[in-house]
């Protein structure tokens, strides 16, 4: 018999969970329920780390945490904390026994792991210090939060803009130091005024806020939560990576209508578990981390790393933002998964640290992964998928205001980029193979780079199983029916707009061939000699965007089409000039059998069930003509086009008014 357990702030623990006898910790909920039990959680804070002890058995047969309708249940990986003494000034400490942080003491753990780059001397600690829902910097010294500078040096990607911020006299820098002994913790905080006792000020002091301790806790549904406030460490591929919420290397989980922030490193995890790695580079430095990554894929292999056993999970509808490192992180444990419907923002733009590995969706091995109708915006790297990403989707998404919408790294396809509407001035980070690109708008530049010292995995067809192993080449991409708007306000010497960086490249697969054949005798030294194809056709090129030399049917214009996106207060809006003749570019409808096979994994452009596409809506849901629009818009007309292209959530807009 199914059971519903109630959870409620007035609850007792010793009770048995009904309506009016709730629990008084979901916790305790947690442990209770089982296959087919529902965990009903009223209006309230709740201050702990929640551990599910058991599995759901099927989709129908799920383990289900929700909160009561119209009520709010925030969960929180932070505690109050009211015994602040002054010290000097707006300076005021708090001393607390290590006792009260238990086993992980977030001022103890230091920011740390494979791929981890600035500060480089693993200074920062995973705790966190917030005053009225605001979090702090972690300053260097004691001196540093007494006497705060107007100036703040942040960390930030190589590729994209200095992180130097410098303040102006009426802003202030929120800082916080600490200091740990045997016996206490000594925080330090600058409050700039606030009398921290009499305001709401918290520290995070547990490592999650939702998250197994052990894996293989399968289809469990968690539904409307706000959480909040969690000291999650650095989550790299090669290492064990808990997030704020999290389904520990599981299946079938679905996350829904959450509310996720201030995660120190990631809001949600699909990802990998410890037995195949953790920091084995930076804790031993025998070997690269590529190849200890290399090495947690095949020991995912011999555990049991398969669709039967792990990913297909469901991410929808959840808004995720002020995370330090990811929105979404996953390596191995995220395939065949569907991410959709999210808010994403804010993730990584405090610059406090800096690694490889930060974007506000940022999968390993995002196998048949389907990424689509995503708002993804003022992050530092919108999307980033790295190895294996085989079979999976970017559909439907609109990015704007990233330092980069979208980063597909030493993967050899097939992956599929569509209908989606790039905004940021620097579009796309292409260092991979294999994909295809259809129906985009893109208004910013393409940075293209081959990797030919990193062989990397690919896997037959929809499952984890690996065909083998090899190198980024470069090329063996699909371009039909974007369009592409040039520009003048980014530095072009870090990529182009268009698809001119393909000049050289053969544009069939026979002309391949025939390139290398004419090397005479040999092997793999001459395939490194010759570029792959690249398959062009019916683009939109406009004001400088660059044309790859051998495509056909397409349009080129000088002219600006002042394509820009507005925030209104009921959504986002695209207005865009267009002429007769960008309208009259010959098209066709695109399908599985217009994309072909990828060269190196011989495998096509199809659904996670091996099923045909053809690309017949656009971006907002709407049928395609068989002679359908260049770019991801059906219903764009001749002369200024203003089009909806994101919906503002009605409380949202009702909370604006």
């Amino acid at each position: 018999m199914n059971r519903t357990y109630h959870v409620a702030v007035t609850g007792k623990d010793s009770w048995e969970g009904s309506r009016k006898r709730p629990l008084r910790t979901i916790s305790k909920a947690a442990q209770l329920a089982e296959a087919g039990d529902c965990v009903v959680v009223h209006e309230g804070i709740y201050r702990e780390w929640v551990k599910p002890q058991h599995s759901g058995t099927s989709q129908k047969s799920r383990i289900v945490f929700e909160t009561a309708p119209g009520e709010q249940v925030i969960i929180k990986g932070s505690e109050r904390i009211q015994n602040w003494e002054r010290v000097e000034g707006t300076v005021w400490k708090s001393v607390l026994p290590n006792t009260f942080f238990g086993e992980y003491n977030p001022y103890k753990e230091v920011l740390f792991g494979d791929w981890f780059i600035e500060p480089t001397d693993n200074a920062l600690h995973t705790g966190d210090v917030y005053l009225n829902g605001k979090s702090f910097y972690e300053a260097s010294s004691l001196e540093e939060v007494l006497h705060p500078v107007k100036r703040f040096q942040g960390y930030g990607s190589p590729w994209t803009k200095d992180t130097e911020m410098i303040l102006e006299p009426e802003q202030t820098i929120y800082q916080w130091y600490c200091e740990v002994d045997e016996e206490n913790t000594v925080l330090y905080a600058n409050f700039q005024g606030a009398d921290p006792n009499e305001e709401l000020t918290e520290i995070n002091v547990r490592k999650c806020c939702f998250y197994p301790d052990k894996p293989g806790r399968n289809y469990i549904t968690v539904r409307g939560f706000e959480m909040a406030q969690a000291a999650c460490p650095w989550t790299p591929p090669t290492a064990d990576q808990p997030g704020l919420l999290g389904v520990h290397w599981s299946k079938g989980w679905i996350i829904e209508n959450n509310r996720i922030h201030d995660a120190k490193c990631s809001g949600i995890s699909i990802g990998k578990e410890a037995s195949t790695g953790h920091n084995l580079c930076s804790r031993h430095h025998r070997k690269p981390g590529y190849q200890y990554q290399m090495e947690a894929v095949f020991r995912g292999l011999q555990i049991g790393w398969s669709k039967e056993t792990i990913g297909s999970h469901i991410i929808r509808n959840n808004v995720i933002y002020d995370c330090g490192q990811n929105g979404i992180v996953g390596h191995m444990g995220g395939v065949f998964s569907e991410i959709y419907g999210n808010h994403i923002y804010n993730i990584a733009v405090k610059h406090e640290f800096f690694g490889y590995e930060i974007a506000g969706i940022k999968l390993h091995a995002a196998i048949d992964v389907q990424i689509h109708d995503n708002h993804i915006h003022h992050c530092t790297l919108g999307t980033w998928l790295d190895w294996q990403a085989q079979g999976t989707r970017v559909s439907k998404n609109l990015y704007h205001d990233n330092d980069r919408d979208l980063m597909v790294e030493v993967t050899h396809g097939p992956y599929l980029v569509d209908n989606n509407i790039f905004a940021s001035s620097y579009n796309f980070d292409n260092v991979a193979q294999g994909g295809a690109y259809v129906h985009n708008l893109c208004l910013g530049i393409m940075r293209r780079e081959d990797v030919l010292l990193r062989s990397t995995p690919y896997h037959f067809p929809h499952s984890t199983q690996v065909a083998g192993t090899t190198v980024v080449y470069g090329g063996d991409d699909r371009f039909y029916q974007n369009i592409f708007v040039g520009g003048t306000s980014f530095d072009q010497t870090k990529g182009s707009y268009g698809t001119n960086s393909y000049n050289g490249s053969p544009s069939s697969l026979e002309e391949y061939e025939q390139k290398v054949i004419a090397l005479g005798n040999g092997d793999v030294e001459q395939f490194m000699e010759v570029k792959q194809p690249v398959y062009a056709k019916g683009n939109v090129y406009l004001y400088g965007a660059g044309v790859y030399e051998k495509e056909c049917c397409c349009y080129v214009s000088h002219e600006n089409p002042l394509a820009v996106l507005k925030e209104e207060q009921d959504g986002m809006y695209l207005e865009m000039n267009v002429s007769q003749e960008m309208l009259s570019v010959p098209t066709e409808l695109i399908t599985t059998d217009t994309l072909g096979m990828v060269r190196i994994v011989e495998a096509p452009y199809e659904t996670p069930q091996g099923e045909d596409i053809i690309f017949d809506t656009d971006y907002n849901g709407m049928m395609r003509k068989a002679t359908p629009k260049a770019g991801p818009l059906e219903d764009l007309k001749v002369g200024k086009n203003r089009i909806k292209v994101w919906e503002k959530p009605k409380k949202d807009v009702d909370t604006a008014k």
